[in-house]
C-alpha cells in the first residue's frame, strides 16, 4: 500500500523497526531476512524513512526496538543513516531503546554509536556455547573471546538481554546445564529462552531434521526454570527471566495488547483498530509497496487477544484492568471455570494465571480463547 496521507493513528507509545540484512544465515531462522548487501541496505534505509514519514509519531514514545535480522550488521555510515531516522522521535524519560546484536558483531565503536542514539538496552543472540551443536545452527561461539565482549558491552550498558536456545537434536541435560553455567557467569540481568524449532522455509527443515520429543523438551524447559530461579532470576513471561527491575518493557508492549508501530520488511503493528503486517517482498518495499495485510480488530477480536498475550504473563490476566478496557467482567466474556477445576487455569485474587507445571501446554490451553467474532 503506497501512502496517500500522513497516517495520524498515533495512540501508540512503541515503535519497532526491522532489519533484514545478515551476514550469515543461521539455519533455524525463518525470520524475515536476506544476506547483506551494502547497496540494498542504503536503498532500503531510504525506503525505511519514507514508510515512518507516513506516520505522525507520537510524543514520549516509551519504546523503540530495533530487530532483525542482524541489525549490527551495517556498517558505521548506514547506522548512522538508520539512527537518523529516530533520532527526531521524542522519547519519554523512562524510556526503553533496545538494539539486537550478534556477538561477532561487537566492538567498541559500535557500542559507542549506539549509546551516542540513545540506545539503552542490548540483545545479544548467544544461543549456544557448545560447539557440537555449532553446525547445525551455522553458527560459530568462541568462549573466552565471548566473555571478553560481554564484557566490553557492560563497560557501556546495563540492560543486557541474551538468548538461550535448548532442545538441540541429541542434547542432553548436561549439555544444557553447561550452557546455563556460562550464561549465569555473564551476569547478565535479563535472559530469554528458546526451544528449537523446525520452521518451515528454513535450512534446517529442508535438511529434514527433525524436533526432539516433547517429553524430552518438557523436561529441558523445567529445567531452565528451576535453574534459573534458584539463581535468583525472575520467570515474569513463558520465556523470558530478568533480574528485579530488568522486564522487557518493549515486549511486554505485546503481551499487555497494547498498540505499536511497527516499520520496515516483514514487520508488523497494531494502531487504532487495525493489525497489519508489511510485505516480505524486498522488491515490493523498495517501490513504496509497504503494507501487504490489515486485519480489523473488532472488541471481541481485542478481548481474545488480551488473553491469549496476556496469559504468556506468569502473572497472568489483570481482572480489574480486563474490565476498565473493555466494560465487561472476564468471567462474564470467557466461561473459564472448566479450565480452572480442570487445573489449566488459576483464578486466584484479582488475576487470571497458568499454573507453572502446565506452562508448556500453553498453546493448548490458549486456543480455548479463538471463538467466533460475533461483532
Amino acid at each position: 500500500m503506497k501512502r496517500d496521507a500522513v497516517n495520524r493513528m498515533n495512540n501508540y507509545s512503541s515503535i519497532y523497526i526491522h532489519i533484514p540484512f545478515c551476514h550469515n544465515i543461521c539455519s533455524y531462522c525463518d525470520f524475515c531476512k536476506m544476506f547483506y548487501n551494502e547497496e540494498l541496505v542504503d536503498k532500503y534505509l531510504d525506503s525505511l524513512e519514507d514508510e515512518i514519514s507516513n506516520y505522525e509519531i507520537p510524543d514520549n514514545i516509551k519504546t523503540i526496538y530495533i530487530g532483525g535480522g542482524t541489525p549490527s550488521s551495517l556498517n558505521n555510515n548506514q547506522l548512522e543513516r538508520l539512527f537518523s531516522i529516530t533520532d527526531n522521535i521524542n522519547l519519554s524519560n523512562n524510556y526503553e531503546f533496545t538494539f539486537e546484536i550478534n556477538p561477532e558483531d561487537i566492538n567498541e565503536e559500535l557500542l559507542i554509536i549506539l549509546k551516542n542514539h540513545r540506545v539503552n538496552r542490548i540483545s545479544i543472540g548467544i544461543e549456544t556455547i557448545n560447539s557440537k551443536f555449532y553446525k547445525l545452527l551455522n553458527r560459530s561461539n568462541d568462549i573466552t573471546s565471548l566473555k571478553n565482549k560481554i564484557d566490553l558491552c557492560k563497560k557501556y550498558f546495563t540492560n543486557i538481554n541474551i538468548d538461550l536456545m535448548y532442545a538441540f537434536p541429541n542434547e542432553t541435560i548436561e549439555d544444557l546445564e553447561k550452557d546455563l553455567e556460562f550464561f549465569i557467569s555473564l551476569d547478565i540481568p535479563h535472559m530469554s529462552i528458546y526451544s528449537l524449532i523446525i520452521e518451515e522455509n528454513t535450512v534446517l527443515y529442508n535438511n529434514k531434521t527433525k524436533n526432539i520429543s516433547e517429553e524430552i523438551d518438557s523436561e529441558m524447559y523445567y529445567f531452565i526454570i528451576n535453574y534459573l530461579k534458584e539463581r535468583n532470576y525472575i520467570h515474569y513471561e513463558i520465556s523470558n527471566f530478568c533480574k528485579e527491575g530488568y522486564q522487557s518493557i518493549h515486549n511486554s508492549t505485546y503481551w499487555n495488547n497494547d498498540k505499536y508501530l511497527g516499520i520496515g520488511l516483514g514487520a508488523s503493528g497494531y494502531i487504532d483498530n487495525f493489525r497489519y503486517s508489511n510485505t516480505r517482498s524486498i522488491n515490493k518495499y523498495l517501490d513504496g509497496n509497504y503494507i501487504l495485510d490489515k486485519e480489523y480488530i473488532t472488541k471481541n477480536s481485542s478481548m481474545e487477544y488480551e488473553m491469549i498475550l496476556g496469559l504468556r504473563k506468569i502473572e497472568g490476566v489483570n481482572k480489574k484492568s480486563f474490565f476498565d478496557k473493555y466494560h465487561i467482567q472476564l468471567e462474564d466474556k470467557f466461561d473459564i471455570m472448566e479450565m480452572v477445576n480442570n487445573k489449566f487455569l488459576v483464578n486466584k485474587g484479582d488475576y487470571i494465571y497458568i499454573p507453572e507445571d502446565k506452562l508448556y501446554i500453553s498453546n493448548s490451553i490458549l486456543v480455548n480463547f479463538i471463538g467466533e467474532d460475533d461483532e
